[in-house]
């Protein structure tokens, strides 16, 4: 029987290039599933010239695709990057580059916009507590001490009191064990009760050695439980209600963890004191007081012993490898010696820095450094040993025989060891100088006559010498100073000192005009400032006729004639700040001299001789500028007042006449002769004066001069008559219709007065004075609408003007008309942000704490106010902080001394807080700056009650007015 055999299905790997049926026309083609992933099979090999071969190959298959990202492989990732590429790269990155540099100042305009909006929505926390840290400056060390320790509030370390407490009975068969003893018990010494917290009933008594339930961590102890003498419990061991121990009850004494940690804490105590104790037994023993110092211990541990972190330690070990390769290297090399010498010093190693620079010494024999830094490391008996061993090796080195010379303890060694070196080095000046102080003046005559042979080109050793000699042998050592240097301008000067000082002044000016011609013959260049700084240095020794001289004949060297006066006033200034007063003074003489008829030279010459000359210099300068300058109407006023003030009050009348004579109808003569008279009352003199000045020279300040003095006088009627004539003859004057006005309403005749006004702003409508009149007078009736009226014209007519929107505040403010008053005030500060007055006022109507605030606002708006120096220096003063605000008034009285309000307030804070010599200083200087100016100082001043006062005495006057408040407006 046959047996089916199955037909063959396998034939093999087929030909490269088979397709079935290709020879029946059949046309191959491929799909993905033939062709199978991308990616090679995990373990697999890609085919032979498969261009990834060498890297594995990228899935772009449908799985890996993304619509918005797209492939997550790197499509190009096979590709080789040639020079076309590169050079692309690069001109890509330079138009980037070009594109952003064109937009990056206005990107960080904007960012830098955007920061500061977002900043003053969010500020920065410091920047919220900038004022209170700026406030710790000033705390002191005790203030900082009393700040209390951080507390640790966090859950951790927080009882937990809300725990439910359980509690169980203990069982009968414990308690009938219990009572066979502590032996028969089968809970045997040492050994815990099962269940935690149970409650003992009455009659039971707990065996030897028996722990409690208590002893356990966290049994709280029922309400009522009471503990027996001698037992040991644990913390938070709470007794139950109502419950009694028995009778018989014992519990033995055992440590529980928490008295554990307590004695160890006494043990630590007990540890200290006991040490304590044996630290004094040893310091009173005379023998122990050499061992130990208790109370310098720690000083000389850290003195001793230098604490180093392992990085110090890292850069000592590279500093100490790098040294040493340095000295092996090139062992001639003194500075390397000395630098590792050094660095081991400084670490604490003594002896072997001392090793290291004597083997220094020996390598490098010739560097006198490295001889003069061992005598440094050793004690004095050895550096005089080191450096005698120098000497023999480098015999001519004066720092050798100087630190020598230094290291000798008496005179006689000193002297001998110097004289030793001066035969060996004969031509060092510094040896020569060092034995000549060592002597007394005639042997030191005798040891510089020798010096000056050896070293003749020594100006020291020449003028040492002179100085030694009498007149005569001197002025012949100079005269043989100059013959051996020609071109030393230091002999000439000596010579013109030593001529003053002999009394020949004659003599002074020639000696330096020889000088500067001499000099000059010789090519030597005469430097100007130079010459000028040693006219000062000649004034500070006294020699004020040489220093004169100098100045005239050096101080035009070098200059073109039309910077010649710039430049000397400028020199004269310089000098002046320098305290140099005889510089100053010659260099004015000279100016004077070469310019006779300027005026202002003439002015700033009687101000320095006002403030550092007497009175005789300040008259004689003075009668000698009206001789140059006639017509300057304030010299003849400078001299009359200086003749007034000092009491010659005829002397001034005569200056006067002689202005008069001078200067025809001056305002200012007449107006200084009425005061004159005024101030010794002589009133009918003064109005005599007044009446012919208003006939030859009839100005409006004549008029008002003569109205004051009718008003001082009290002849009202007078005053009225003279201010209707002026106010006819010069209606354009503000101040005769505000005068004017306040008489009438001084006298009760309130429409007279509003009247005057009426007239006065219509004739004068720019003037802010005459509008606060008016409006003052209106706000002292009660008519706050009709003033707040006038203040809204007034500031249509006259716009920016912070005086009128300060009425307007005060005049809402006296209204009680409190949001209005901060609309006004935000306004006002729009308007006029460099007001200070307004700054001030919003400083003092702030609350308290928004006051620092709003003065950093104001001094970054008004840097030089003086309202808003003074408003910083009453916060200081409210603060305590007296150094600070007695710095801001001395900075408010020197950028405003004619503010008198100023004066009032700091005269208030250094008699609160002063001393009587600071007091006296305050007064003094208001007395010299006359102060004019002020609301409050005005109030005062202008008072006809007050005509005639001083300036001491108006300035205590306002003082005592004002507020106690600091901040009342």
């Amino acid at each position: 029987m046959s047996t089916y055999t199955a037909p063959r299905t396998n034939f093999g790997q087929p030909p490269p290039g088979y397709v079935a049926g290709i020879g029946r026309g059949a046309v191959g083609f491929t799909t993905r599933s033939d062709i199978g992933p991308a990616r090679p099979a995990a373990g697999g090999d890609a085919p032979p010239g498969f261009a990834g071969a060498e890297k594995k190959a990228a899935n772009y298959g449908d799985a890996n695709f993304d619509k918005f990202s797209g492939f997550n492989e790197n499509l190009f990732g096979g590709g080789k990057l040639d020079a076309e590429d590169i050079e692309a790269d690069k001109v890509y990155a330079a138009i980037d580059r070009r594109m952003d540099s064109k937009r990056k100042i206005r990107r960080e305009e904007r960012v830098k916009k955007e920061m500061e909006e977002y900043r003053k929505k969010r500020p920065k926390i410091q920047e919220q507590f900038r004022d209170l840290k700026r406030g710790l400056g000033g705390l002191s060390e005790a203030d900082w001490e009393s700040i209390p320790e951080p507390l640790d509030y966090s859950r951790r370390h927080r009882k937990k009191t809300s725990r439910i407490q359980t509690f169980t009975p203990v069982p009968d068969k414990i308690l009938r064990q219990a009572g066979l003893g502590a032996g028969q018990s089968q809970y045997a010494s040492g050994m815990a009760t099962p269940a935690t917290g149970m409650m003992t009933p009455a009659g039971w008594s707990t065996p030897t050695g028996f722990m409690t339930p208590g002893a356990r961590s966290g049994f709280a102890t029922p309400a009522g439980w009471q503990t027996p003498s001698g037992i040991g419990l644990r913390s938070g061991w709470a007794t139950p209600a109502g419950y009694a121990t028995p009778a018989g009850y014992q519990t033995p004494g055992f440590a529980t963890p928490g008295a554990g940690r307590k004695d160890l804490t006494q043990l630590g105590r007990a540890r200290d004191k006991m040490l304590g104790i044996k630290l004094d037994r040893v310091a009173d023993s005379v023998t122990g007081q050499t061992v130990i110092d208790p109370k310098g211990y720690l000083t000389d541990l850290n003195s001793s012993v230098k604490v180093q972190s392992s990085s110090d330690l890292q850069d000592i070990k590279k500093a100490r490898l790098l040294l040493k390769s340095v000295i092996t290297t090139n062992p001639k090399h003194g500075p390397g010696w000395i630098a590792a010498a050094r660095l081991e010093q400084e670490t604490g190693r003594l002896v072997v820095a001392r090793n290291l620079i004597m083997k220094g010494c020996d390598t490098v024999p010739k560097s006198d450094d490295v001889w003069l830094e061992a005598a440094k490391m050793h004690s004095k008996e050895n550096a005089k040993a080191i450096l005698a061993k120098a000497i023999r090796y480098i015999p001519t080195s004066k720092k050798i025989w100087l630190a020598a010379c230094k290291y000798e303890g008496t005179i006689e060694a000193k002297k001998a060891v110097l004289r030793r070196a001066l035969e060996l080095i004969p031509h060092s000046v510094d040896l020569w100088k060092a034995a000549v102080e060592l002597e007394n003046p005639d042997d030191a005559r005798v040891m510089l006559s020798r010096a000056v042979e050896l070293i003749p080109t020594s100006v020291e050793l020449w003028i040492a010498l002179a100085r030694l000699e009498t007149y005569k042998n001197a002025r012949k050592v100079l005269n043989r100073a100059r013959k051996a240097i020609p071109t030393e301008p230091q002999i000439w000067i000596t010579a013109a000192k030593l001529e003053e000082a002999n009394g020949n002044i004659q003599n002074v000016e020639t000696i330096i005009s020889k000088a500067v011609t001499s000099l000059a013959a010789h090519q030597v260049v005469i430097d100007r400032d130079s010459w000028l700084q040693e006219a000062e240095k000649a004034e500070k020794g006294n020699s004020k006729i040489t220093c004169q001289a100098i100045v005239r004949t050096t101080i035009g060297i070098g200059i073109d004639p039309q910077d010649q006066k710039n430049t000397w006033l400028n020199d004269a200034e310089h000098y002046q700040s320098r305290g140099s007063i005889e510089t100053t003074r010659a260099i004015y003489a000279h100016l004077l001299a070469k310019y006779p008829a300027k005026r202002k030279i003439w002015e700033k010459a009687a101000q320095f001789e006002r403030q550092h000359g007497d009175s005789g210099s300040l008259d004689a300068l003075l009668k000698k500028a009206v001789h140059y300058c006639p017509k300057a109407e304030v010299l003849w006023l400078m001299w009359a007042k200086e003749k007034w003030v000092s009491g010659d009050v005829t002397s001034a009348r005569e200056i006067l006449k002689q202005a008069f004579a001078a200067n025809t109808d001056s305002e200012d003569v007449w107006v200084a002769a009425v005061k004159l008279e005024v101030e010794t009352k002589e009133f009918a003199r003064a109005r005599g004066l007044l009446a012919k000045a208003r006939e030859r020279a009839g100005t409006e300040r004549i008029w008002m001069k003569s109205a004051i003095l009718e008003r001082r006088l009290g002849k009202l009627q007078e005053c009225e008559n003279l201010l209707q004539s002026g106010t006819a003859r010069y209606p354009s004057f503000d101040k005769l219709w505000m005068m004017l006005g306040q008489l009438h309403a001084s006298r009760g005749e309130i429409e007279a007065a509003r009247k005057a006004f009426r007239q006065g702003v219509k004739k004068c409508p720019k003037s802010t004075a005459l509008w606060l009149c008016y409006a003052n007078l209106e706000v002292d009736q009660k008519q706050y609408s009709r003033a707040r009226s006038l203040l809204e014209t007034s500031r249509m007519k006259i716009s920016k003007d912070a005086e009128l929107w300060l009425a307007a505040i005060q005049v809402e403010e006296k209204a009680g008309n409190k949001k209005v008053v901060k609309q006004i005030m935000a306004k006002a500060l729009q308007e006029c942000p460099s007001a200070g007055i307004l700054w001030a006022h919003a400083i003092a109507t702030d609350p308290p704490p928004a006051r620092k605030s709003r003065s950093y606002d104001a001094l970054k708006r008004c840097s030089d106010d003086p309202n808003v120096f003074v408003s910083v220096a009453k916060l200081f003063w409210l603060d305590g902080k007296q150094r600070k605000a007695r710095n801001w008034f001395n900075r408010a009285i020197t950028v405003n001394p004619n503010l008198g309000d100023a004066w009032a307030w700091f005269y208030r804070f250094e008699k609160d807080h002063g001393r009587k010599s600071k007091i006296q200083r305050v007064l003094k200087k208001c007395i010299e700056a006359e102060p004019t100016h002020g609301k409050r100082w005005c109030v005062v001043s202008k008072d006809v009650f007050n005509s005639g006062l001083k300036t001491e005495e108006i300035l205590k006057l306002v003082e005592q007015k004002l507020p106690t408040d600091l901040f009342a407006t």
